[in-house]
């Protein structure tokens, strides 16, 4: 079946020009043009937009990307020109978002335009780093090596984001669980011990009481409860968007006990990952500085990357600014100083990264075995203290039935 496609193009006079055509797919069109002497800038469905094409309802994750980065790099070392293998991946890849970007870069690529611009034009899947660094390598002649080191980077990057996540992730599911077991003692079963108090009269003991109004509490007005929770989730969005506030928890972030340490730890693997493989694939410094600071995940990270890339603009060295900043841990500083001063930036930068991924691994494990025996106290408290208010009346009961024997 036909369809109709939107196409956007230049004349072999070099004018702009675009117009409509019927064909059963992308390629339909773009062979037509081809034969018209059009060069190629975009060609989508008439009834949708390329944009909300690009970002369609799947997201694109770190590993799809490693996998598509993985065996792009295969295909150009085997020798297989650009246009073959963006078809060959374009059809095989199968995320459906990523696809879709893969066969328009394919057309645009067909179309004259070089790799880094055609995968520019889709920002939401391709960073600016990957299309720096394929800019390097395609200027270099090195666009094989480039992406066997970006497949590198975003499978450590993907490692890395695991790593951060399954740390974050334990104490959520514990507290999860916690609440639960809470809510359900209070929906649930105090009730039962409500009812059975009530026949037996009498005045009950305070921490019964205080247990007694919570569970008729959240039976009777849990709408409230919701309300808060609700509002709390909406304020912490809205504080988010707050550039000022969200910096200030960030920095909160970096400094509380033991998250801290696995976030900080996070960052400067990051940093120095994403820092060491644009110096070593070409790109310019306070280009890669410019790159790094936007993939910190970080504010405050962020604004000491920034301050640094200022400084070197004015003549001054990577580490200085560094150590300044506070943020970055003396031994790092120290290091990325000795990079600079033997000219091995890349491989110094690509060592503490190394080295910064096994110490997020301890830290991750140490903050576990931190949160386990705190998560276990906090539930026992919690579920052991009301099941105590709750029998503290049997107790009264029974003390008062022997003194009566």
């Amino acid at each position: 079946m036909a369809t109709t496609f939107v196409w956007k193009g230049t004349s072999p006079q070099g004018e702009p020009i675009n117009g409509t055509y019927e064909g059963a797919n992308k390629q339909d069109v773009a062979a037509y043009l081809r034969k018209k002497k059009i060069t190629v800038k975009s060609i989508y469905p008439k009834s949708t937009s390329r944009e909300i094409n690009i970002g369609g309802p799947k997201k694109v994750k770190v590993k799809d990307m490693s996998i598509f980065t993985r065996q792009f790099s295969t295909m150009i070392n085997a020798g297989l020109p650009i246009v073959q293998c963006l078809d060959i991946l374009g059809k095989q890849t199968e995320n459906p978002t990523l696809s879709k970007a893969i066969q328009d870069v394919m057309l645009d690529v067909e179309g004259g335009n070089t790799l880094a611009e055609s995968l520019a034009k889709h920002e939401k899947i391709f960073s600016s780093l990957y299309t720096n660094m394929v800019d390097a390598g395609e200027q270099g002649g090195i666009l094989d090596i480039i992406l066997s080191r970006l497949a590198v980077y975003l499978e450590k990057a993907d490692a890395l984001q695991r790593k951060v996540k399954s740390a974050m992730t334990y104490p959520s599911i514990v507290a999860i669980v916690a609440g639960g077991a809470t809510i359900f003692m209070l929906m649930f079963v105090i009730p039962v011990f409500a009812k059975m108090f009530q026949d037996f009269g009498g005045e009950l003991p305070a921490p019964t009481r205080i247990v007694m109004g919570l569970s008729d509490f959240l039976r009777n007005q849990w709408y409230v409860l919701l309300g808060v929770v609700i509002g709390v989730i909406f304020a912490y969005k809205m504080a988010r968007k707050n550039k000022e506030i969200s910096y200030k928890m960030d920095g909160f972030a970096l400094r509380s006990p033991v998250i801290g340490n696995v976030l900080r730890k996070g960052s400067v693997a990051r940093f120095t990952r994403t820092l060491g493989t644009l110096v070593g694939s070409g790109v310019p410094i306070l280009q890669g500085l410019d790159i790094t600071s936007r993939t910190a995940g970080n504010l405050v990270i962020e604004k000491a990357i920034s301050e640094t890339r200022d400084s070197i603009s004015q003549g001054a060295t990577i580490s200085e600014p560094l150590r300044k900043s506070g943020v970055f841990p003396p031994m790092v500083v120290q290091m990325i100083a000795v990079g600079e001063q033997t000219g091995a930036l890349d491989e110094m930068l690509s060592k503490i990264a190394d080295f910064y991924d096994d110490e997020v691994d301890t830290a991750v494990e140490q903050l576990t075995s931190v949160i386990e025996p705190i998560m276990i106290v906090v539930m026992g408290v919690m579920v052991g203290g009301m099941l105590i208010a709750m029998y503290l009346p049997m107790f009264k009961m029974a003390s008062v039935m022997s003194g009566g024997h």
